[in-house]
């Protein structure tokens, strides 16, 4: 049998796989088993930050495993504490945990806004209040916290204690902040699965305000968003907003599975021994791989993103068969008016663009350092096949 032939018959069926393999990369062109090339308009969904098999990268995670390629975290490791005091230091955060995962940073997040109210208000605080068309993960109380009845319908009961708002509807989300004991409010600045959908500035700022005010943790699920994605270092740094939990993976790590959820001064101190863990958590080989990521997206490599992101902007808005053009950065949604999507994105395929989807919309994630002449021949690519 051949590779797509074995997946059939050895993977769980729960991914709608494109028909391509793909066997290696560098940068923004990734190689099929055919020797085909395709400019990667989709970064692994947003992971490869710097691309497939970024040098620099790989020979951070290279050195890293020629050390300790893991360790408990009942001891300390360099690149564990290294990139918790980069991330602090760039965020104004005050303290991070280490997870595996988007998800797994959002339970974590979630926790520590149920304590913290718990000890402070008592433990009948424990409302969530998310938004609707959000998307938080796969884990069953990530699934309540998606506020897309999607992804709920087989896999109930789902967790309680989750309620949903309207986005952009701030008298909605206050009414139920005023009718429930509510711990935190968590929101996505732009939502990714949801259709690359940007929040309202003065929705956000109201919001961050409010929760502010009346001492609800006010988390930012920055998993998809985060890491330069947005043209920022995290998303709600383009609203002006301080949160008191940030939530992040993807990219962190530049193709390693990491999360990482930090913690403003308000609950930084709220977990204590025992109280959450992780195995891989703070993997030193991750950790070694993010150091690397994040020390290079710096203020130059964000004017650069914003720069690409103009750019996509300009070429896509009024392009034939192009209804709409949303998002933030280099993370963009187009909604076809003649084709559905989907078949958009095979068409891409074709012609050696790989693209994604969200719902009614292509969505577009290179990586952040893509070359400019690659970005500008998938965007005719992509204008083409729309066409």
């Amino acid at each position: 049998m051949n590779i797509k032939e074995q997946d059939k018959e050895y993977v769980a069926g729960t991914y709608n796989r494109f028909p391509v393999v793909i066997v290696s990369g560098k940068g923004s062109i990734v190689t099929d088993e055919n020797g085909k090339d395709y400019i990667d308009m989709t970064s692994g969904i947003a992971v490869d930050s710097f691309g497939a098999c970024d040098e620099i990268w790989r020979q951070a995670i290279i050195e890293q495993s020629g050390k300790i390629q893991h360790i408990s975290n009942l001891y300390y490791t360099e690149p564990c504490v290294k990139l918790a005091k980069m991330l602090c230091e760039r965020t104004g955060m005050s303290k991070v945990f280490f997870s595996n995962s988007g998800a797994e940073a959002n339970e974590c997040a979630v926790k520590t806004a149920r304590k913290y109210a718990a000890d402070t208000k008592g433990e009948e605080y424990h409302t969530i209040i998310t938004l609707k068309n959000s998307f938080h993960g796969r884990t069953i109380t990530m699934l309540s916290a998606t506020g897309q009845d999607h992804y709920h319908e087989l896999f109930r009961p789902l967790t309680p204690g989750f309620v949903h708002a309207e986005a952009n509807n701030f008298a909605e989300l206050k009414h139920l902040a005023e009718t429930h004991k509510t711990a935190a409010i968590m929101i996505e600045c732009v939502q990714g699965e949801g259709g690359v959908i940007a929040l309202d500035s003065d929705y956000v700022k109201a919001l961050a305000d409010y929760a502010h005010e009346h001492d609800i943790v006010l988390i930012v699920d920055e998993v998809q968003t985060g890491n330069g994605r947005s043209g920022q270092l995290y998303s709600y740094m383009n609203y002006g907003i301080q949160p008191d939990i940030v939530s992040t993976a993807k990219g962190l790590a530049g193709g390693l599975p990491l999360g990482a959820t930090l913690m403003g001064a308000k609950v930084k101190d709220t977990l204590k021994p025992g109280d959450h863990g992780s195995t891989f958590g703070g993997n030193p080989v991750a950790c070694a791989g993010a150091v690397s990521i994040l020390g290079r997206i710096d203020d130059a490599l964000l004017a650069e993103v914003r720069e690409k992101s103009r750019y996509l902007f300009g070429a896509f808005t009024g392009a034939e068969g192009i209804e709409t053009v949303s998002g933030m950065g280099l993370m963009m949604g187009l909604k076809p008016s003649k084709k559905k999507a989907a078949d958009v994105v095979k068409e891409c395929i074709e012609h050696g663009v790989l693209c994604l989807t969200a719902k009614d919309r292509i969505r577009l994630l290179p990586a952040l350092n893509i070359p400019f002449d690659l970005l500008k021949k998938a965007a005719e690519v992509i204008k083409a096949c729309c066409a």
